[in-house]
C-alpha cells in the first residue's frame, strides 16, 4: 500500500492510496473461510460448502467490503499519524471510483479530497477587551412581579357573571366550522376597545370575535386558540367561544402566609425583605440570560480577531455532501458564513482547551448529573435523603435511553465549554456594566450572530 497527500495549496489537498492485491486478499481469503464454514446451501453439507463456491456468489461483495474496510481505517490512521487537521470527513473522488472494475483489476487507486487548517494564534491576554452587561433590578420590575405572586397565591372564585379582571374557561373553534378546542382567555389582557364584549357573560354564553383584533401579542392569541406561537402567529378569521366557566382571582394580601407561600417558612418576614428577596430572585433568574449574552460576546470577539485559513470551497462541498437534505447553492449562500464562524469558534475552543490543558474527568461529569438531579428532586435535602441510590439514578441518566452514553457526553461538553469560557474570564479585561432590564433586552435584541 501506497498512501501519499497532495497538497494544492495551505488549505486543500488529495490523500492518494494504491492498494495492490498483497493489501486486501488475506482479508478477502479470510472472511471467504468464514463464509463457508456458516454458509447453508442446498446440496452442500452444513459448514463444507467450498470456497471456490463462496467466491463466485459473494466474492465481489466481499471484496468490495474488505477494501472499503482498509481504506477507511488507513485514511483514518494517516491523518492521524500525520498529525493533519482537517475539517469535516474525507470526500471520496467517486467518479474515480465508479472506473473501477472490480471483476478484473487486482490493484486499486483511490482518492480523497480533505479540507485542512494550518496553524493559528489566538490572542489571550489583558488585551482582550470583553464587555459583561449586569441587570440592575428596579423598583418596576419588583412590582410587577410582585402583582404576579398576588395573583398566583390569591384566592380563586366562580361568579355567575365576568368582570374585566376575570379568566374565561370554554371552548373554541373556527366560526365557520372546525376542530373544537379548550381554550382559556384572561379578559384584562384583551385590548381596551374590546373588552366590554366579555364583561357580563355567564355559564354557556357564546361570543364571536376576529382573532386578530382581540390581543396585541401572540403569547396570548396562542393561549386562546390552544396553538403553538408559531401557529398563532399565522392565526386570523372569526371565532367562536363558548363559556364553560367563570374564574375570578382575588390578590393575596401581603403578609407572613404569602411570604411562606413563595419563599419558605419564616425565610422573610417583613414586607421590606419580601421586595429585597423578589429582587434578588429576578437577577439569580437573568443571571442565565446575562452569562449567555456575555459568552456571545467572547465568541464574536475570538471569531472576529482571529485569523484562520478555512477550506471554504471544500466545505460547502462536504456539506452538499454529508447534509440528510438537499442543499442549494441559495442555501449555502445564506447559511454558510454562520456555518463557518461555529466552525471557526469551535477551532479557537480546541484550540485553548489544548494549550491551556483544560480537561474534564468522569467523575465531574458525574458529579454534575447528580447535582442537576437534586435540584429537580428539591434540593440537598433530597440528595441525602436518597444516598447511593443517587449514583444509579445518575449512571442511568448519563448512559441514557439507548446506553451510548448521549447524556454523559452532553454535560461533558457543557462542562469543558464551561471551562473554556472561564479561562477566557480570568485572562481577558473584563468591563462590567449595569444596566436596567429594559437596557438589557434592547441590547440582547439587537446583537445577533453576524460578525465583522
Amino acid at each position: 500500500m501506497t498512501i501519499t497527500l497532495d497538497k494544492q495549496n495551505t488549505t486543500d489537498g488529495l490523500i492518494k492510496i494504491t492498494l495492490t492485491e498483497s493489501d486486501y486478499q488475506p482479508k478477502v481469503e479470510e472472511k471467504v473461510k468464514e463464509y463457508s464454514r456458516k454458509a447453508t446451501l442446498k446440496g452442500f453439507r452444513a459448514g463444507k460448502v467450498p470456497s471456490g463456491v463462496i467466491k463466485k456468489m459473494y466474492g465481489r461483495s466481499i471484496l468490495v467490503e474488505e477494501v472499503n474496510h482498509l481504506l477507511s481505517h488507513s485514511v483514518s490512521d494517516y491523518i492521524k499519524d500525520q498529525n493533519l487537521r482537517i475539517l469535516g470527513d474525507p470526500l471520496p473522488n467517486q467518479e474515480k471510483a465508479r472506473t473501477i472494475d472490480w471483476d478484473l483489476q487486482k490493484e486499486f487507486e483511490f482518492e480523497f479530497r480533505v479540507g485542512m487548517v494550518e496553524d493559528f494564534h489566538y490572542e489571550l491576554s489583558e488585551k482582550v477587551k470583553l464587555k459583561s452587561y449586569i441587570i440592575e433590578v428596579g423598583e418596576k420590575e419588583i412590582a410587577d412581579t410582585l402583582a404576579d405572586l398576588k395573583q398566583r397565591f390569591g384566592r380563586v372564585s366562580y361568579p355567575e357573571g365576568s368582570d374585566v379582571t376575570d379568566n374565561l374557561h370554554g371552548e373554541i373553534s373556527p366560526a365557520e366550522g372546525g376542530e373544537m378546542k379548550v381554550s382559556f382567555l384572561p379578559i384584562g389582557k384583551v385590548v381596551e376597545n374590546e373588552q366590554k364584549k366579555f364583561i357580563g357573560l355567564a355559564k354557556d354564553s357564546e361570543i364571536e370575535f376576529e382573532i386578530n383584533t382581540l390581543f396585541t401579542d401572540e403569547n396570548s392569541i396562542a393561549q386562546t386558540l390552544n396553538v403553538s406561537a408559531e401557529e398563532a402567529r399565522n392565526a386570523h378569521g372569526k371565532y367562536r367561544f363558548k363559556v364553560t366557566n367563570i374564574s375570578r382571582t382575588e390578590p393575596a394580601v401581603p403578609g407572613q402566609e404569602l411570604f411562606d407561600k413563595v419563599f419558605g417558612k419564616d425565610a422573610v418576614k417583613t414586607e421590606d425583605e419580601f421586595a429585597v428577596k423578589i429582587g434578588e430572585t429576578i437577577s439569580e433568574n437573568y443571571r442565565r440570560e446575562t452569562a449567555h449574552l456575555f459568552e456571545h460576546e467572547i465568541e464574536h470577539y475570538f471569531v472576529d480577531h482571529t485569523k484562520i485559513n478555512m477550506p471554504d470551497e471544500f466545505l460547502k462541498a462536504w456539506l452538499a455532501a454529508t447534509s440528510d437534505r438537499e442543499i442549494t447553492n441559495e442555501i449555502l449562500e445564506r447559511e454558510f458564513s454562520d456555518y463557518k464562524n461555529s466552525l471557526k469558534w469551535d477551532l479557537i475552543k480546541n484550540k485553548i482547551a489544548e494549550d491551556l490543558k483544560i480537561t474534564v474527568e468522569s467523575d465531574e461529569v458525574k458529579t454534575k448529573a447528580k447535582a442537576m438531579i437534586a435540584d429537580q428532586f428539591g434540593g440537598v435535602a433530597i440528595a441525602e435523603q436518597l444516598g447511593d441510590k443517587l449514583d444509579g439514578i445518575a449512571d442511568n441518566y448519563l448512559a441514557g435511553q439507548d446506553g451510548k452514553g448521549q447524556n454523559f457526553m452532553k454535560l461533558y461538553q457543557q462542562l469543558r465549554q464551561e471551562k473554556i469560557i472561564n479561562a477566557i474570564k480570568q485572562t481577558a479585561s473584563v468591563t462590567e456594566k449595569k444596566v436596567t432590564l429594559e437596557e438589557f433586552k434592547k441590547i440582547a435584541s439587537e446583537h445577533n450572530h453576524t460578525h465583522k
